[in-house]
């Protein structure tokens, strides 16, 4: 099966390459969607995907979609515009489904981030924004990380995150994320999270070794 994946803000396709050699083993294709924020607007960004979405279509095959954090917000707002689209499963990695607050706190205090995040980073520390983001037509699953730091001294309090986006952030219309000690950064190269990928897209390769948690 076709798999499009989708780096999330500050990252490159480079830190999707683990997961996809997980992907790859398992007999899929694997192909990448990269973005400069800094570079393009939000619009620009999500026109592109859609148009590779709109490629993938023509092909007339199943296809598996794997967003991490701002990544899989991307796909969520191209999709609508592709219904021709046969998305087998839709995973989001740490996707925070309403305004993050520590992409507010770093918009506000941290000037850098506005500089590097532009139109991306604006849109995050949006709540008209994400009150505007489409409802789901695709099979999805949410996957959060826990291994970000709680207590007094947390800006998460007692909300389990991954560091960045917390468990809270990321629910979806009552539909709980699966979670998995990971770090926002890191979730994707988590083995636990590349064997639930590969369970959820399924593996078609006779000779496909399958990932077993805690190896």
């Amino acid at each position: 099966m076709q798999m499009l994946l989708v780096h999330g803000l500050g990252r490159t396709p480079l830190s999707l390459f683990g997961l996809a050699g997980a992907l790859r083993r398992a007999g899929h294709r694997t192909r990448f969607f990269g973005y400069l924020p800094t570079l393009e607007t939000l619009p620009r960004i999500v026109r592109r995907l859609t148009a590779r979405l709109r490629a993938l279509a023509v092909r007339g095959e199943s296809v598996g979609l794997v967003g991490h954090s701002l990544g899989g917000l991307l796909l969520r707002m191209a999709l609508p515009a592709v219904p021709e689209l046969k998305v087998h499963h839709f995973v989001m990695l740490g996707t925070p489904a309403f305004v993050p607050r520590m992409a507010t706190l770093t918009w506000r205090w941290f000037p850098p981030f506005r500089l590097y995040t532009r139109d991306c980073g604006r849109f995050l520390g949006s709540p008209e924004a994400f009150a505007k983001l489409p409802e789901f037509a695709v099979p999805f699953t949410l996957i959060a990380g826990t291994a970000g730091p709680c207590g007094r001294w947390s800006p998460f309090g007692t909300d389990p995150n991954d560091g960045v986006v917390s468990v809270s952030e990321t629910r979806v219309d009552g539909v709980e994320p699966e979670l998995v000690p990971a770090v926002h950064t890191l979730i994707m190269d988590s083995v636990v999270v590349q064997a639930r990928i590969l369970a959820i897209m399924g593996s078609t390769s006779a000779n496909a070794r399958p990932l077993v948690p805690g190896t």
